[in-house]
């Protein structure tokens, strides 16, 4: 009770969403690149953007409250669950200008924009998470420095 009131408080809980979301769509992306050769097969995407606006509504809504549920939701790729998981599916990625020979769409050069920016936003987040837990346990310790 008094982990989860001083744990689910300010950002946090974004910042662990955010890295729930970024394993997902790393796991994704490993999967598109798996799938460059084969044919017929049509990508699959994560709505960055989309997730981010989600997530300042989720933020918003939450209010800092730890008693209040924080849930975050983008159409149908992202859902939390009554336990509070993010269930992410994948959606396919439509065909923008280009569908290639073989029947597929998938760019590499995309497929590494998109590997670099979840890296980023990967990086960030679990710096950020990293440094709220270390204060937390200063606090806890009773040190300061």
């Amino acid at each position: 009770m008094f982990v989860s009131s001083v744990t689910e408080r300010g950002a946090t809980p974004a910042l662990v969403k955010t890295l729930v979301y970024n394993q997902a769509r790393l796991k994704m992306i490993a999967e598109n690149v798996a799938n460059i050769h084969t044919p017929g097969y049509r990508a699959k995407r994560l709505d960055a953007k989309a997730f981010q606006r989600a997530l300042r509504e989720a933020l918003d809504a939450h209010g800092g409250d730890p008693n209040k549920p924080f849930v975050v939701k983008v159409g149908g790729e992202v859902q939390t669950d009554r336990n509070g998981h993010l269930c992410i599916t994948p959606t396919e990625r439509p065909v923008e200008n280009v569908l290639f020979h073989d029947g597929t769409n998938i760019s590499l050069e995309r497929e590494m924009a998109d590997l670099a920016e979840t890296g980023m936003t990967h990086e960030l987040a679990t710096a950020l998470l990293r440094d709220r837990f270390e204060l937390l346990h200063k606090a806890i310790r009773g040190t300061v420095g």
